[in-house]
């Protein structure tokens, strides 16, 4: 065994996988936000996810294309994308609650379920349908800025790219911004009121379908400004782009504590650092005969142990409350 070569990759592989398990802590913070409050598993977050990061590259393809993307700064740029992102996206989530989801609140949780898996095939074909249509191709690449590409160096064997350094100050924004609105606003306490107890939420003169809906437009504001960071850090988006991020981040808010927010993002890192050692440590430490292919069966592997041991999950039972 090379340890001088396992421990002088040690910082760079612990960097890559805390970038990685903040993007997974972003979109799992909109399942959560969900279950916390409908105990609904909304498979069409994914596809809420794509969209963001398909609003984002429209955006500034439009603004390449008019000559207006390089006299504008990188910064106030990106924010567009993210807000219009998240706008976008939050709108679809409310939608996608009205149509798909309120009809069917009475109904056994399998049927709900279903809708949310047939809601998301819809998203991918209707985003397919029209960026075939419209550009004739959907798998679509982010321009890039210069700004964003550059490394920052934390001693010889440690660096990372301030696009990636920009996915864990909004990650960290996001949760800090969620925890405050959830604990510490009127809003917070009634879409706790209405996640406890619903028939009791009305009684006391909260609005229930006004409160699940705002619920709604969090989560999927969530997930827009999670698609847009990800094709910034990623560059490439199809329709199926949310598919494989957005089991990863499910697993993530399961293994954190589906309904708790800090545990969303704890389980996004711990999910992200499990990978990250995978695909760097198992060729080392297998002589060869594993490689990064298999980083999930090996994070997996290791979340089912953990699940067994606690079913619901890292923090589901230290903290009480639920979004």
């Amino acid at each position: 065994m090379d340890w001088p070569l396992v421990l002088g990759i040690l910082p760079q592989v612990v960097m890559d996988g805390l970038v990685l398990g903040f993007m997974y802590a972003l979109i799992a913070l909109g399942y959560t936000m969900v279950y916390g409050v409908l105990e609904l598993i909304n498979f069409a977050h994914s596809e809420i996810f794509m969209v963001g990061a398909f609003v984002g590259v429209e955006i500034l393809l439009v603004l390449r294309a008019g000559g207006l993307l390089d006299p504008l700064n990188p910064f106030l740029v990106l924010l567009l994308i993210v807000l219009t992102g998240m706008l976008v996206s939050g709108l679809l989530a409310v939608a996608i609650e009205r149509v798909a989801y309120r009809p069917l609140r009475s109904a056994p949780r399998l049927i709900p379920l279903i809708s949310a898996i047939g809601v998301s095939f819809f998203l991918q074909d209707a985003v397919r349908l029209v960026e075939s249509l419209w550009r004739n191709a959907f798998y679509l690449t982010y321009p890039s800025f210069p700004v964003f590409n550059k490394r920052i160096e934390l001693g010889e064997t440690v660096d990372f790219s301030v696009k990636s350094l920009l996915v864990i100050a909004a990650s960290l924004m996001v949760l800090v911004a969620l925890q405050f609105l959830v604990n510490r606003t009127r809003l917070g306490k009634a879409i706790r009121a209405v996640a406890e107890d619903q028939p009791t939420a009305s009684l006391m003169g909260i609005n229930v379908n006004r409160i699940i809906s705002v619920t709604f437009l969090i989560g999927g504001a969530m997930g827009g400004a999670a698609g847009v960071l990800f094709g910034v850090q990623y560059n490439t988006v199809n329709p199926f782009t949310g598919f494989i991020p957005g089991i990863k981040a499910f697993t993530a808010a399961v293994l954190g504590g589906i309904g708790n927010i800090p545990g969303a993002m704890v389980g996004g890192l711990v999910l992200g650092l499990l990978e990250a050692f995978a695909a760097s440590y198992l060729s080392l430490f297998t002589g060869g005969a594993f490689g990064a292919e298999y980083k999930d069966i090996f994070a997996f592997s290791i979340l089912i142990l953990i699940l067994i041991f606690r079913p619901r999950g890292l923090l589901g039972e230290v903290v009480r409350e639920r979004a």
